[in-house]
């Protein structure tokens, strides 16, 4: 019965409602939908309905927001936040963008999706409620698998499919507080590195990392590169709260990307006060963890100059305060861009992040 199926607040999987699917064409079909047409001019703001059936909601569904903006045939751009649910400055950015902007305002289209992790994101964390799953280790995602999978798999196969340019905007999140900076990995050497890199460069952060390319590793912009989408990331603060600064920065960076790309006219860019500064981690000795459980003292700040074997900061017991701490020290030269924000550790989490100036050249 059409009529009953379309009374739905979702699709039904066409298994159910339709011909038969053979177990193949089963496991690459979507069971997200949303009512957005993405070829129809205009701006169109709803939902990503993920089908999610609980207790409280034999039928209920995830409500994801989404937002299409569509004025002629221009590029079309991804930008996305919320992908942590904890990382605000991106999701404060671009629901001020679902409100201001206006298809007249561009050329192309513009699809925002402000809490990519909606479970996450609704709760302030970094990872899933429902599945714990971090979304920026799910990618490609499955299309039958947890709620966490099927986003991914939303996004890569439904977003990303149709887009050119792709931005994820994240921050330290409750964890961690960075420099804001703009983020990209990759095969320095490709034609299209040097595209993303320009890009970041448009954004205008402070910093602008370059990290080496590596193993999958579930991230959306690797994920989105893959598929030929020019794609890169942010780091805006974090500290588990919106940062002013940094929420300059980032609404900034938006706008100034869109402007490079024509999606914005050319009037909407603002230069940055300072050219991003491109810096580099090449390996993990830039990279400083907690060799135990305590309290973690930090002994340099945000910003700080060090060199290898320099103090990094202490891990005390409390519960044996006899007990001398144990001592974190920096395994490289460069300066902090990174810091652990909460006092308590573990062994294994990161308590320092630090940067090295980066030379062009190595582009070429």
């Amino acid at each position: 019965d059409t009529s009953v199926r379309a009374s739905l607040p979702w699709r039904w999987p066409r298994s159910v409602m339709e011909a038969p699917m053979s177990l193949e064409e089963r496991r690459v079909v979507t069971r997200l939908s949303t009512p957005i047409d993405f070829d129809d001019d205009g701006k169109q703001c709803d939902f990503i309905r993920l089908p999610h059936s609980v207790h409280r909601s034999a039928y209920g569904y995830l409500p994801i927001p989404l937002v299409c903006i569509k004025n002629g045939d221009g590029p079309t751009v991804l930008l996305m936040s919320g992908n942590h649910g904890d990382e605000y400055e991106g999701q404060v950015t671009l629901s001020k963008l679902c409100q201001t902007l206006e298809p007249a305002d561009i050329n192309g289209r513009v699809i925002i999706l402000p809490m990519a992790n909606y479970p996450a994101a609704l709760a302030g964390l970094r990872t899933s409620p429902i599945d714990g799953g971090n979304l920026n280790r799910s990618f490609p995602g499955q299309p039958d698998g947890t709620v966490t999978q099927q986003i991914a798999y939303y996004i890569q196969s439904e977003l990303m499919e149709r887009a050119d340019y792709m931005l994820d905007l994240h921050s330290g999140g409750s964890s961690l507080d960075y420099v804001p900076s703009a983020i990209l990995g990759g095969d320095l050497a490709t034609e299209t590195f040097a595209r993303r890199l320009a890009m970041a460069e448009a954004f205008g952060a402070p910093f602008t990392f370059i990290f080496p390319a590596g193993p999958p590793s579930g991230v959306a912009s690797e994920s989105a590169v893959e598929r030929s989408t020019l794609a890169f990331g942010t780091e805006m603060a974090g500290s588990g709260t919106v940062t002013p600064a940094a929420l300059r920065i980032c609404e900034r960076g938006v706008r100034n990307v869109l402007a490079h790309l024509g999606v914005l006219d050319q009037s909407a860019y603002e230069a940055p006060e300072t050219p991003t500064r491109l810096v580099r981690a090449s390996d993990m000795k830039f990279f400083s963890y907690a060799p135990e459980v305590g309290l973690f003292e930090p002994v340099v700040e945000l910003g700080d100059i060090v060199q290898a074997g320099q103090l990094a900061g202490r891990v005390h017991t409390p519960e044996t305060p006899w007990r001398a701490p144990s001592e974190v020290r920096f395994e490289a030269d460069g300066f902090v861009v990174c810091k652990r924000i909460p006092g308590r550790v573990e062994r294994g989490d990161c308590v320092f992040h630090l940067g090295a100036d980066f030379d062009p050249d190595a582009i070429q």
